[in-house]
């Protein structure tokens, strides 16, 4: 296949929907690691197709989603502080423990959405008496990007220019969501953008360790469908290995250009999960050689306890728990309009996958 709209054709996906009605024969359950996958999953109406025995469980595969309050509260002092703060789109409806990004814009804060964190170092480069922070979160996928930014601020000597670091691995995940009591996972389907640029190998561990069919896909119809059924063949023959469905952009050894990049600016460190608490080893954090650049350092930004929404549960959902529409405030006290959780308002997140796509599913 060579277009995008071939891994979209219906007739070849339900090919593997029929493989896959002959193949089970027990309950698995498999959980999509990437919001991406979730919202193509809904959207699809893949869901609806599968056999009774398939259950797939959404995972914290929202790097938006997985930001403590407490960053969120960090940016909206920033703002307050008269810093340009820059950001994703996705990231400023997100609620703080007092407000969101877009409130304290509101408020008068000098808030900008871009599409690059390099466009970012424009605006220092351009206003040289303000103070430009980027808010760089996201999972490996664009850990490049944001770590590009430093170094071009480096080599043009800005010294206006710092990030406030969110970056989330998927392989610590994937552990502790396996360490969980409640777990009741089978097999996964990993991120096909995050394996791009990490490529595959950190996975083998985890599959040897837990004993557990990894199958890397892409975000189309097909690609999830062929994954699935992938993991599923794996469980009914007892093997569990890491699959690679991805191939046409998926490498083993991953992106090792932008492997080299993340490896001169970040270093693994401990990060807090929204919804799930610290996870050891589980984030980027930035060298000490670049600590200039590290917008917490350099302005001082004090650890700050922010209490998780008592109405919201956004941590049982992000570790597969529970369903959306299990939750008693989804669609009435928490809605795209007035969220009460990252997964409400993010566009890859799980609960605005529901909200946007499956009247069926929550009727069912």
């Amino acid at each position: 296949m060579k277009y995008l709209n071939e891994y979209r054709n219906m007739e070849a996906t339900k090919g593997f929907l029929h493989l896959l009605e002959e193949t089970v024969t027990k309950t698995w359950n498999i959980m999509e690691i990437c919001g991406g996958q979730t919202h193509s999953l809904v959207r699809n109406g893949i869901l609806e197709l599968l056999p009774e025995k398939v259950r797939m469980i959404h995972g914290p595969g929202c790097p938006v989603c997985v930001t403590p309050i407490n960053l969120i509260d960090k940016a909206v002092e920033l703002l307050e502080q008269g810093v340009i703060v820059c950001s994703f789109g996705d990231m400023v409806r997100v609620p703080g423990s007092n407000k969101s990004l877009q409130e304290a814009k509101a408020d008068g804060g000098d808030l900008r959405i871009l599409y690059s964190p390099l466009e970012a170092v424009k605006i220092a480069r351009e206003h040289p008496e303000k103070e430009v922070v980027f808010f760089a979160v996201g999972f490996e996928t664009t850990a490049p990007a944001n770590a590009l930014s430093v170094l071009h601020a480096q080599k043009e000597g800005l010294t206006n220019y710092s990030i406030l670091v969110s970056h989330v691995l998927v392989p610590p995940a994937m552990q502790g969501i396996l360490d969980d009591e409640f777990c009741s996972i089978d097999a996964f389907l990993g991120a096909g953008h995050v394996c791009a640029i990490m490529g595959t190998k950190e996975y083998h561990p985890l599959a040897a360790r837990y004993k557990i069919p990894i199958v890397i896909t892409g975000f189309e119809p097909l690609d999830l469908v062929e994954g699935i059924y992938m993991a599923v063949k794996q469980l009914e023959e007892g093997r569990y290995e890491v699959e690679n469905q991805y191939a046409r952009v998926v490498r083993e050894e991953g992106n090792i250009e932008a492997r080299k990049v993340i490896d001169t600016i970040f270093e693994v460190g401990d990060r807090a999960w929204r919804g799930i608490g610290t996870i050891p080893n589980s984030g980027f954090v930035l060298k000490k050689a670049f600590q200039s650049f590290d917008a917490e350092y350099k302005f001082g930004l004090q650890a700050i306890e922010a209490a998780e929404n008592p109405n919201c549960i956004a941590g049982e959902i992000l570790k597969g728990i529970k369903k959306p529409h299990q939750c008693s405030q989804f669609g009435k006290g928490c809605s795209p309009a007035n969220p009460l959780g990252a997964p409400m308002v993010s566009s890859e997140g799980a609960c605005a996958a529901y909200y946007h796509y499956s009247d069926n599913l929550i009727s069912s």
